[in-house]
């Protein structure tokens, strides 16, 4: 695809400066904004009023801030790449715009939200280049966290994690010597039967964990490896603690009292696994990089 130059690259690079400052620039800027702000209102408020009610993606709000501030720390180096537009930009819009017809058609929001990010790259490719893309590729990625996965997806990933949360904490309370059948998703005790329905699958601390991963992994491990491997390690670290969840509601509704095993326990407890499942993330970091420097692959 042929780009086209703003001259020699030490030029671009001097232009790039000021063009971040130029009025002509801003006024561009402030035009593509309230359009695409216009095309996309209905569309990104629906997104935030998901967030604000639906708990399975309430930390939507964090990453377009964790994004931003990403930008931000790059923009030193955003000021020493050169600027080549290239009208490659303009058929990636266009396939977003695509995207964004076919999701409003179809009652798709995962189509119409993830547009929105398509169509953000577009506009950096063709007014910045594919420097500037190459430099924004994390916190353009990262943007999808904040997208809710497709029902029929979620669906599909929350009955297997049901069964598999069902089968950990059934064999946990076997092991602490209390009677337990397990049918399913359903775990039958002498004093009470546990329904580890959609809500308690641990998708959600699920999602959470794995945003929250990505996010500690960048701040806090400088080796993409072991960044990849915390991301990996967060889905059997979720499922453990939301299984550790269930067991933890069958013992206290098994010596205490059924009632109490839902109720302010249940929710308190969601919380609380949350915060054990973050511990356990933070001590595989800390073995992951234990492990390393004792084989030596840590130079630090």
């Amino acid at each position: 695809m042929q780009t086209l130059t703003e001259g020699p690259t030490d030029a671009a690079t001097i232009g790039t400066r000021s063009l971040l400052g130029a009025p002509t620039a801003f006024w561009q800027v402030l035009i593509l904004t309230l359009l695409v702000g216009i095309l996309y209102f209905n569309i990104v408020a629906g997104l935030l009023n998901q967030w604000l009610h639906d708990s399975n993606y309430s930390h939507g709000f964090i990453v377009p801030l964790f994004c931003g501030w990403l930008i931000w720390k790059q923009r030193s180096r955003l000021e020493t790449v050169a600027i080549k537009k290239s009208w490659a930009g303009l058929i990636v819009i266009v396939a977003s715009l695509a995207i964004l017809i076919l999701g409003v058609l179809g009652a798709e929001d995962f189509l119409s939200r993830t547009s929105l990010l398509f169509l953000l790259a577009g506009l950096i490719i063709c007014f910045r280049g594919w420097n500037w893309f190459r430099v924004l590729l994390f916190p353009w990625l990262a943007l999808f966290l904040m997208i809710p996965i497709p029902a029929i997806i979620f669906n599909q990933v929350a009955l297997p994690l049901q069964f598999q949360a069902s089968a950990l904490a059934a064999n946990l309370l076997g092991l602490i010597g209390i009677p337990v059948l397990r049918e399913g998703n359903v775990i039958h005790l002498p004093s009470l039967s546990l329904d580890v329905v959609e809500a308690c699958s641990g998708l959600r601390s699920l999602v959470s964990l794995l945003t929250l991963a990505v996010i500690y992994g960048y701040l806090f491990e400088s080796q993409l490896l072991r960044r990849a491997l915390l991301v990996i390690l967060a889905v059997p670290i979720a499922v453990f603690a939301n299984a550790l969840r269930i067991t933890g509601s069958g013992i206290l509704g098994e010596y205490w009292s059924p009632d109490k095993a839902d109720g302010f326990f249940h929710v308190f407890s969601g919380l609380l696994v949350f915060g054990a499942s973050f511990t356990l993330l933070l001590a595989a970091h800390a073995t992951i990089s234990r492990v390393a420097r004792h084989t030596g692959a840590d130079p630090a």
